[in-house]
């Protein structure tokens, strides 16, 4: 990979219409001038229609349900996020799984969804404290990625986002997260091929700032960045896209 990857995961925010469209506006003022990084914003998904994006600055969306269309009240189809301009798309969040009870079942079958809906999946894995990340790590990828081809993993991004570090405060170390880069990486070797484990983008997620952003792209050698506090501070998350950028 020589373009990094960068996605903000703005969660439940903002409030209000303006405030996402002065904010996405500031990641493409951010990214300028800056080469060789792919930015994703992905808002709550009733901002899409406002939000323009551009080659630099592409939109994702923070979930999607698995079926196409349907009785299912509240949610939204990949097919629906792709039509509304989305790109990517965030799947197995931590969040998601502890709060809305995803297991890695589902998750599998959103990740087809997406897949079929010309979407790029961002597969979302990570331990719980005091559990091991090998055992859960392992087991979410095999389990999410089941059924999978190797022409379908093209299309296919990892977060490796520690549960205990996500919006806590308290990030991966650097070599932690090397660790964990090369443990997902010898999976997907199993899995698939090591030239396709080596192809497929992996990113860190948790706790991310324009402080330690740099550590986990060049000390623990990954291919991006799940940006999420840090992406709702439009000058933090400049710098965070003019430090990977430099």
């Amino acid at each position: 990979m020589t373009k990094k990857i960068i996605i903000a995961n703005w969660k439940m925010n903002p409030k209000k219409a303006k405030e996402a469209q002065a904010l996405f506006e500031a990641a493409k003022e951010g990214a300028r001038g800056v080469k060789n990084i792919q930015i994703v914003v992905c808002p709550p998904f009733v901002w899409l229609g406002i939000l323009k994006s551009n080659v630099q600055v592409k939109l994702g969306v923070q979930n999607c349900h698995w079926e196409n269309s349907g009785a299912f009240t509240g949610e939204i189809s990949a097919a629906m996020a792709a039509d509304s301009g989305a790109e990517y798309v965030i799947l197995g969040h931590s969040e998601r799984r502890r709060y809305m009870g995803e297991t890695d079942e589902i998750i599998n079958l959103k990740i087809k969804s997406a897949l079929k809906a010309k979407l790029k999946a961002v597969l979302c894995v990570g331990e719980k404290f005091g559990e091991e990340m090998s055992i859960v790590v392992e087991s979410q990828i095999i389990k999410s990625l089941a059924g999978l081809s190797v022409n379908q993993m093209k299309d296919v991004i990892l977060a490796y986002e520690p549960v205990w570090a996500v919006g806590t405060g308290h990030n991966c170390s650097p070599d932690n997260a090397l660790s964990a880069g090369l443990f997902i990486r010898k999976t997907l070797t199993k899995l698939y091929s090591r030239f396709l484990a080596e192809k497929v983008p992996v990113l860190y997620g948790g706790s991310v700032d324009d402080e330690n952003d740099n550590a986990y792209i060049d000390q623990s050698r990954l291919d991006g960045l799940l940006v999420g506090g840090a992406s709702l501070d439009a000058e933090e998350f400049a710098g965070i896209i003019k430090g990977i950028g430099r």
